[in-house]
């Protein structure tokens, strides 16, 4: 029933509704001081509409009512209008502008049994059987005098209503929005995460794994194998940093890995002990946009991870066809054949590589196939890479 306000809202509306309190005062008591309790009505008359003012944000309802009884006073001791009665437009504004539904409804019928009320007040009941025609045309333009007089206000604070709701409406699409892109950054951010984290940790899995069996037959690829964890995990280092400091600051996004990347990807995987087979035909003709590279070096880092930490003996292949408008990636690596690859949830690998084709309009379709395990992507071009120079 009560809004709430803060204290300096409560306060100028105190203040405002004392000093027209006084003001009331004055004006009543100077009106035709010789009518019966004069002094008394004015009292009540200006203290009770001096209150639906103090309220009138507070509670537009209450407010209301208090006018209403300041009016019925008012009529029930005989005062004719006078300046008190202003405090019945700030009240009509407050219950169309902030009353609930049911107040902002009994503020418009209030406009209209108000002005009843006022012509047959000011008329003396002269709309009666038997009244005189000329009466008539005065009732009904007091009539409409006061349904206009009172609908404005009424009017102006439904028309405050429908802005306010419009400012809220934005705010909370301001609000869904920002948090629309927070979560997507979210989920960007745990994607990267997910894809370096991964990846370098398999490699450094399997060449330590490689260097302690190879330990004492062959201590020169021992070597080369701390060599390999100790570069992997420099790279993940300095892209975890990178990615920290995004999350730290409002700024463009950092270099982003490219097409160029994809050999020191390779040579990762090679030196992790995995016989690697890399096929790109056709090649690339022109500038592939960014977002696809990132796309496919993505997708082929998590696809290669997976063939490390989940394949077996027998080599990875990967296949890359760069068409006119999209190009085409398969991954291939032989699995285990107990139990069924395809019944197993898709970890957060999986549900990265389609993310990352989806993004760009692709699709990507990952599964075994006896003893096979097959990731196939399709992602469009956009409108075309553009021609190298020496092309035009």
């Amino acid at each position: 029933m009560f809004a709430r306000l803060r204290p300096p809202q409560i306060a100028f509306d105190v203040f405002a509704a004392m000093a027209f309190t006084l003001a009331a005062l004055a004006a009543e008591l100077n009106t035709d001081p010789t009518m019966p309790f004069a002094g008394v009505s004015a009292t009540l008359l200006s203290l009770t509409m001096g209150a639906a003012l103090a309220v009138r944000r507070l509670s537009p309802g209450l407010a209301l009512l208090l006018a209403w009884i300041g009016a019925i006073s008012q009529m029930g001791f005989g005062r004719p209008p006078g300046f008190a009665d202003v405090a019945i437009f700030g009240v009509l504004y407050v219950t169309a502008a902030y009353g609930t539904r049911r107040v902002f409804w009994a503020g418009f019928a209030s406009v209209i049994v108000g002005a009843a009320a006022i012509t047959l007040y000011l008329l003396r009941w002269g709309l009666t059987t038997g009244a005189a025609l000329s009466e008539i045309p005065t009732a009904i333009a007091v009539l409409i005098a006061a349904l206009f007089a009172l609908g404005l206000a009424w009017t102006s604070g439904a028309l405050m209503r429908s802005v306010l709701r419009a400012r809220a409406t934005r705010a909370a699409q301001t609000r869904a929005e920002a948090q629309t892109a927070a979560e997507q950054e979210r989920t960007r951010i745990a994607r990267d995460m997910h894809d370096i984290v991964a990846h370098s940790l398999a490699v450094v899995i399997a060449q330590a794994d490689g260097a302690r069996y190879a330990a004492a037959a062959d201590p020169e690829a021992q070597s080369a194998a701390l060599g390999t964890i100790s570069s992997t995990a420099r790279a993940a280092l300095a892209d975890v940093r990178l990615l920290l400091t995004q999350l730290r600051h409002s700024q463009s996004e950092g270099p982003q890995p490219t097409l160029a990347d994809l050999e020191q990807l390779y040579g990762q995987v090679r030196a992790a002990g995995v016989d690697l087979r890399v096929d790109v035909d056709p090649a690339p003709q022109g500038e592939i946009p960014a977002s696809v590279q990132l796309a496919v070096f993505r997708i082929l880092q998590e696809a290669l991870t997976n063939a490390l930490r989940h394949g077996r003996a027998g080599g990875v292949d990967v296949a890359l066809a760069w068409r006119a408008d999209r190009v085409e990636l398969t991954v291939r690596n032989p699995v285990a054949t107990d139990g069924d690859p395809d019944r197993r949830p898709p970890g957060h690998g999986m549900i990265g590589m389609r993310e990352r084709a989806q993004l760009i309009g692709g699709r990507l379709d990952a599964g075994a196939e006896g003893a096979v395990f097959t990731v196939t992507a399709s992602l469009p071009l956009g409108a075309g890479a553009a021609p190298r120079e020496g092309d035009r």
